[in-house]
């Protein structure tokens, strides 16, 4: 129930409110080489990576589409870092990502949980479906240092503990940052939010398929 409230709040937002939009779309399976501290798992392992934000409602909207069912018993968390405008810290040089620049980190878990450093995110406001997750933050968590809510830049990493760096299993978008930007049109911002969603259902589905294909080949 949570998540279908939290979904038409998103799209009547959308519909009354300007709004940008970004959205890098990230290969399937490409785990990091430097990625050496567990298994595989799918949803670690981001396929699309949206960031819109609400003029009139000064929030964000973040959302991933991992490649496989968000589950809560296995281990992993969802770290997005913010920049601001004076993102100084520049960790990940040493495994190719050099780029990724924050200065204030997400953490969003896979039971529906998060937090901006000691700040508890209101779990309302964080949705888990499949293999999509998506958060709303205020703008007030983020105050600038510099730059506008559209210019902020925010880079999204999974990862399968909070150690070395050799837990990151991918970044969304590689080696960058990505910001709101332009403003489209209303339907764009409901297409672009639609095929987020069309994206989580065909990656379920080809899932499902090739776990069902074993079982065909012994009949």
């Amino acid at each position: 129930m949570r998540t279908i409230i939290f979904a038409a709040a998103a799209l009547t937002a959308t519909f009354a409110a300007p709004a940008q939009a970004a959205t890098v779309v990230d290969a399937i399976g490409d785990f990091l080489p430097s990625y050496t501290a567990g298994p595989r798992l799918a949803d670690l392992d981001v396929a699309s990576f949206s960031v819109n934000y609400s003029n009139v409602g000064q929030f964000f909207t973040l959302g991933a589409v991992l490649a496989g069912d968000i589950d809560p018993t296995t281990a992993g968390i969802y770290v997005i870092g913010v920049n601001t405008g004076t993102g100084t810290i520049r960790p990940f040089a040493s495994i190719g990502q050099g780029n990724v620049i924050f200065n204030q980190a997400i953490t969003l878990r896979k039971d529906g949980t998060g937090s901006i450093g000691a700040t508890v995110l209101d779990p309302n406001l964080i949705s888990i479906a499949g293999n999509i997750i998506t958060a709303r933050i205020a703008l007030s968590l983020l105050p600038s240092t510099g730059f506008t809510p559209e210019q902020y830049g925010f880079n999204l990493w999974p990862r399968i503990g909070t150690g070395n760096n050799n837990q990151i299993t991918d970044f969304a978008p590689e080696n960058a940052t990505l910001a709101a930007g332009a403003v489209p049109e209303p339907a764009t911002w409901a297409t672009m939010l639609l095929g987020m969603l069309v994206a989580g259902l065909v990656l379920r589905r080809r899932s499902r398929a090739l776990e069902m294909q074993p079982a065909q080949h012994l009949k």
